[in-house]
């Protein structure tokens, strides 16, 4: 367990005032009823559990700080991993530097950080797979460093989880009505190719394997994490495999997406889609 939950008293005193705590869903509950607060999404999330966010960072000078802050002002309690790929172009300096200036910063309520290094580029599998060995929390998610993907969305994604019907939440981009910027139509048809190949292998009705916003269980983490393998982006459909072999209950999440070009730095490419492909079929038939 995370040192958060150590430090209740260095929260405010109004507890009504914070989302989706107790106080804050009771004084809801008493205003809207119980069936409307459901009906829009509020909730409790309970106050011991601690949420690991792990953060695979290369290469990601321009917004790995503004991404952190974004997560950082989540009104949940936190462990952030971060996980330095061996970034080439000032990043690992600037993590380095936070590290030390989080060791001199008056301790956060809702915030622990925990860092990992790698000594040489691994990928983005390599580098999750570091992050789920040293998170702590109750519930594991995974958030790209990109500004991609919206922290603000965290609650919404753990919803099944509180609610006891999922084990693992996929946040998907194609899913409801969430905005999302309108970029690459080959890479929108190759997403949606990968993702009918893999439920046919794995059985499953998912609209968006490929997402970065996968939500775990702590047991589903201790079961997985081990057996991973894949280093790059085939990570994906090797852990959605992995999820549905073991049987844990699934749920989806319609997401928003702010995708970004390749000039403002977008890694994955044509390879990554082949290895994906592999993949999808070596792990759809044996674990």
């Amino acid at each position: 367990m995370s040192e958060l939950a150590t430090v209740p008293n260095a929260l405010p005193h109004d507890l009504r005032l914070i989302p989706h705590t107790p106080e804050w869903f009771a004084r809801l509950k008493d205003t809207l009823g119980e069936a409307a607060c459901r009906q829009l999404g509020l909730f409790v999330i309970p106050p011991e559990w601690v949420l690991s966010v792990v953060i695979p960072i290369y290469n990601e000078k321009t917004y790995w700080r503004a991404l952190v802050d974004r997560v950082r002002a989540v009104p949940i309690r936190k462990e952030i991993v971060l996980v330095d790929d061996f970034s080439r172009d000032g990043t690992r300096d600037e993590l380095q530097q936070f590290q030390a200036e989080l060791a001199n910063a008056t301790p956060d309520p809702w915030n622990s950080f925990q860092f990992a290094y790698h000594e040489k580029n691994r990928g983005k599998g390599a580098a999750v797979r570091t992050g789920f060995q040293t998170a702590t929390g109750d519930v594991v998610l995974i958030q790209d460093a990109d500004l991609e993907y919206n922290p603000d969305e965290y609650p919404r994604l753990l919803g099944p989880i509180v609610d006891g019907k999922a084990d693992v939440v996929f946040g998907s981009r194609f899913l409801g009505d969430q905005p999302h910027r309108v970029l690459y139509f080959w890479h929108y048809l190759a997403n949606k190719f990968l993702t009918t190949l893999s439920n046919c292998f794995t059985n499953l009705n998912l609209t968006d394997m490929e997402t970065c916003y996968k939500v775990f269980t702590r047991e589903v983490i201790q079961q997985i994490a081990p057996k991973l393998r894949q280093d790059r982006f085939g990570f994906e459909p090797e852990i959605t495999a992995k999820v549905a072999r073991r049987r844990f209950r699934v749920y989806e999440m319609s997401i928003s997406y702010s995708g970004r070009t390749y000039e403002q730095g977008k890694h994955i490419g044509w390879k990554d889609g082949i290895k994906a492909l592999y993949c999808i079929v070596r792990y759809g038939l044996c674990d």
